[in-house]
């Protein structure tokens, strides 16, 4: 590994964290910033690119870094608003209306190809066959895991099928900030989609955190949306999954005096609130 990129609170913790990862020591990094975020509290964070000094040898590294799983990538973060300097005119997508695939959904989607929300995906239609088999590939993973649990088919809604997962061990299956449930759908959908290839999605709800999230997000939404009318200054929020992304947009779709859009590639796709032009 010659050069990555990461994100820290402060230069120091940046360079500290590169040379671990680097392998090396703090004396043969060196780190260039590529983006300086100021919060609304006064938080400010770096997001740099690091490598190694060319003449400095480099040494092997303790601990091999585990490369990382397309479940990881599903992870929900705890969302902390960012706000970023007044976009001048004609600027990185002031104003600009979110994309009609993250505004309108019938239900959470939870990858990049749910994202894309075409019309033949638009008229799938879930059939108790399609639900049974979606409910079989939860049981499978659930057996894996040893947990005291027990999944239902909840609802269908146009191509979801929608898996509520209750019991003694249920809480296990949640995770911090949601982690292992998003993982658990964001697997189930990958193997639905390479086995039955029939555009049937499932949605997974377990303790009632998908419903407690979704408050969480809105209100949150909306209490930076007046901020951001207030201040006429762009907020960040941190990186959200898709479906987490689209319960952001439609809070704020009806509220006047600003827009929403996204930026960023998976899985460091963000949402922005905008003051509308």
């Amino acid at each position: 590994m010659s050069a990555i990129e990461l994100s820290a609170k402060s230069l120091e913790e940046a360079k500290k964290s590169a040379a671990e990862k680097l392998g090396v020591s703090v004396d043969q990094v060196e780190v260039k910033v590529l983006e300086e975020v100021k919060g609304l509290f006064g938080k400010t964070s770096f997001r740099v690119s690091a490598h190694v000094i060319p003449s400095a040898p480099v040494e092997a590294p303790a601990v091999a870094e585990p490369a990382p799983t397309e479940a990881a990538a599903v992870a929900a973060p705890a969302v902390e608003a960012e706000v970023a300097p007044k976009a001048a005119k004609g600027g990185r997508g002031r104003g600009k209306k979110a994309p009609a695939e993250e505004v309108v959904s019938e239900a959470p989607a939870d990858d990049a190809t749910a994202e894309e929300g075409s019309e033949t995906e638009a008229e799938v239609v879930a059939t108790e066959e399609d639900a049974a088999n979606v409910l079989g590939l939860v049981h499978s993973f659930l057996e894996a895991s040893d947990l005291e649990v027990t999944a239902v088919v909840g609802s269908v809604q146009g191509r979801y099928v929608n898996v509520t997962i209750d019991g003694k061990d249920a809480s296990y299956l949640v995770g911090k900030h949601g982690e292992v449930i998003n993982a658990l759908q964001y697997l189930v959908n990958i193997v639905s989609n390479r086995r039955f290839r029939n555009g049937i999605r499932a949605t997974i709800e377990c303790n009632d955190y998908r419903r407690k999230r979704e408050e969480q997000l809105i209100g949150l939404a909306k209490q930076i949306s007046a901020q951001v009318i207030e201040r006429n200054e762009e907020c960040v929020l941190d990186a959200l999954p898709a479906f987490e992304r689209r319960i952001v947009h439609r809070a704020l779709q009806e509220i006047e005096g600003v827009s929403t859009y996204s930026e960023g590639e998976e899985p460091n796709r963000r949402v922005v609130i905008a003051p509308a032009e």
